[in-house]
């Protein structure tokens, strides 16, 4: 390398050899509370002792009772208190007065792998690792002995006759108690509980040690192993890592110790811990720990730019909407295979009757505690549980639903409405079958009508019935009337209406569990298709019905996946609906003839994929989209990548780069081939196929 180049030439080089003398010896004592000037080392040192597997030491120091700076009053006071008036070999203090104090030991860091220590000596660097890191602190047992002692002084100065009392234990009943199996819950607590580590560190002998000052020959001659005393060439080889391996191994990757977190009480939860979880993870947490809660609430607590859109299918797995607020499932607080707390009534039959007091809340606002135990027969205290959970006792009125009801949010969202309302009409019939009551049974006579009107299945494929009866006969007058005509009707235009193939109907947006929703979006019934010319395959006038609004949304989100199936487009813009506020103009039905004639606008194209015959695709699922042009000049990869697949629904990678090649030459790169497939399909068995046309 030139001179000029070398910006950062090397100084010197050691040579650095690792010392095993001490290796498992080796401890780093820290005294924290200590100024780095005033050392222990001119301290005399009393005794030390230390448990090897804990890793713990104590030292005794004796403390310099003639110093100016030594109150001699409070020193004998504090011995008093500790050994009282008496003298006997057990005694902390012998002198009568406090010269002496004990440092004990913590670990400052359970994993030493990368702590070391290091002498330099004539150009060479040896390195010990260290076997741990101690931190040396006053103890302050003597203060428990002391209270010890007071303890028992106020024993021995209570009246009464110890012989009595003696014979009254004597001829009291023993009662046996047999302590039922210790659940694995129950056993984790147990032994990160602080009286079992105590016991725990109990358990393991002190091992007497002696100790040697700095200036003792002992100490010199223990420093020496501090060098490496093998100094051969078989013992130190050249190091043949790279610098990038060398490196990681001197600062490997922030794995510190994993610290084993202490089971807290399960009403406790830290919401710092809680972002840490996956985002049904910590809905579910929620809502598991506060029972009832609003939309809006629920969105406050999680962190801020959470999506809304997630948020509401991670809410419906486990909660129940009861009049506009969320209250947790059953099935969530009762487990399979759990029992009841109280009664240890089976977890099947708890959810049974919290079902029922969360459906008939979903009726009135208040009910009756004696009603709902003679309904559901579960002892007391489970059925007052259910009612605290969702609840609050009002005088004379009985229970009271605990929040008031969201008009709001079901006005916001009256897809999730119809949805949760289709669920607790299940709810309902499985109910009745099981307690034997009919829902007239607990209708309110002067309840008021809801808001919402629900338009049943049967009712929307009757009134779609008459429909297409109503252009049946229709369609049968105008071709009756052009027969009868003849040549004499030559001159007059008859108007003529397709038969509808089900496109102009409005589009089913709603996900597979609300059947009832087919053929509406968002639980707007009858539909008007837009109108349309449908000679030769082509919209007459399709600007006229698709908004900006929609056309944007086309916009951006092929922008975003490049390919779609119109069954994909539709959840995605029924997605896109449930973020938008009550009353926005996009909030009207659509049909599937006018997202795709919006599609057609948007610069994308139709890709007429050929499926197999025996194809399981749905229909939506084989009208496969594209975006067709942008501005960029790899709009031409995308349009010979439509092409490919017009031949075969699945092609292979170097097809696709055979005919990029043929059309666009040798600046055909990697990268491009990497970027489009990327974009535009998904990989299955080693064939590529355009997005959502892969085949289960």
């Amino acid at each position: 390398m030139a001179s000029g180049e070398d910006d950062d030439p090397v100084m010197e080089e050691i040579d650095v050899y690792l010392a095993k003398s001490l290796v498992e010896k080796l401890f780093l004592f820290q005294y924290p509370v200590r100024p780095s000037c005033m050392t222990y080392d001119d301290v005399n040192h009393l005794s030390a002792k230390i448990k090897p597997k804990q890793q713990k030491v104590e030292l005794e120091m004796a403390i310099n009772t003639m110093s100016p700076n030594y109150c001699r009053s409070k020193g004998e006071q504090i011995a008093l208190n500790v050994d009282g008036t008496t003298y006997d070999e057990t005694n902390t203090y012998s002198a009568k007065i406090m010269d002496k104090q004990t440092f004990s030991s913590i670990q400052a860091t359970t994993n030493t792998s990368r702590y070391a220590a290091a002498v330099f000596r004539k150009g060479e660097l040896h390195i010990t690792p260290l076997q741990g890191i101690l931190q040396m602190r006053p103890s302050f047992m003597y203060l428990d002995k002391a209270d010890g002692k007071q303890r028992e002084r106020e024993t021995a100065n209570e009246g009464g006759d110890s012989s009595q009392d003696e014979a009254e234990e004597e001829v009291k009943a023993i009662t046996v108690r047999f302590s039922r199996p210790e659940s694995e819950q129950a056993r984790q607590r147990r032994i990160h509980s602080y009286e079992f580590l105590q016991k725990k560190q109990a358990e393991e002998p002190w091992i007497p040690l002696h100790y040697h000052g700095i200036k003792d020959g002992r100490s010199e001659h223990e420093r020496q192993y501090l060098y490496c005393q093998a100094m051969g060439a078989t013992e130190n080889s050249e190091l043949v890592k790279t610098p990038k391996e060398y490196l990681a191994m001197l600062m490997p990757p922030q794995a510190e110790e994993k610290v084993v977190k202490p089971v807290g009480p399960s009403n406790v939860l830290s919401m710092a811990q809680l972002r840490t979880l996956p985002l049904g993870e910590q809905v579910k947490t929620l809502m598991k720990n506060v029972k009832v809660m609003p939309f809006a609430n629920l969105m406050g607590l999680l962190a801020s730019g959470t999506d809304s859109t997630a948020v509401m299918r991670c809410i419906q797995q486990v909660a129940l909407l009861v009049q506009g607020n969320w209250v947790v499932k059953s099935d969530v607080l009762y487990p399979k295979n759990s029992f009841s707390p109280h009664s240890g009534v089976p977890a099947e039959v708890l959810c049974r009757g919290r079902d029922f007091v969360m459906w008939r809340f979903t009726l009135e606002r208040s009910v009756m505690r004696k009603e709902i135990a003679a309904i559901v027969k579960l002892p007391p205290e489970d059925v007052k549980d259910f009612l605290e959970q969702m609840a609050v006792p009002r005088v004379n009125r009985g229970w009271e639903f605990l929040l008031p009801c969201d008009r709001d949010f079901m006005k916001k969202h009256p897809d999730v409405a119809h949805r949760q309302h289709m669920l607790w009409l299940g709810i309902q019939s499985k109910l009745e079958k099981v307690f034997n009551f009919s829902k007239e049974d607990f209708t309110p006579k002067n309840a008021p009508q809801p808001e919402l009107v629900h338009i049943s299945g049967e009712q929307r494929l009757k009134a779609a019935q008459e429909r297409a009866q109503e252009k049946q006969s229709s369609l049968q007058k105008d071709l009756k009337a052009k027969k009868q005509g003849g040549t004499e009707a030559a001159g007059v235009h008859v108007k003529q209406e397709p038969v509808s193939d089900g496109e102009d109907e409005p589009m089913d947006t709603a996900s597979p569990s609300s059947s009832a929703l087919n053929g509406s979006l968002n639980g707007f019934p009858g539909a008007v298709s837009p109108s349309s010319d449908h000679t030769n395959g082509t919209c007459g006038s399709p600007a006229a019905s698709s908004s900006p609004e929609l056309r944007d949304f086309v916009c951006k989100t092929f922008r975003k996946h490049f390919v779609l199936t119109l069954s994909e487009l539709k959840r995605l813009f029924n997605l896109h609906l449930a973020s938008l506020p009550s009353g926005h103009s996009l909030l009207h039905p659509v049909s599937d003839r006018l997202l795709q004639d919006t599609i057609l606008l948007s610069h994308c194209t139709q890709i007429l994929v050929p499926f197999p015959a025996q194809t399981t695709a749905a229909h939506d699922e084989q009208k496969v989209f594209g975006l067709w042009e942008t501005g960029e000049t790899f709009d031409k990869h995308r349009q010979l990548l439509y092409e490919v697949f017009t031949k075969n629904y699945r092609v292979r990678r170097n097809a696709v780069q055979v005919r990029l090649t043929q059309e666009l030459g040798d600046a055909v790169t990697k990268a491009d081939i990497d970027r489009l497939l990327k974009e535009c399909c998904a990989c299955h068995a080693g064939m590529w196929y355009l997005k959502g046309t892969i085949q289960s």
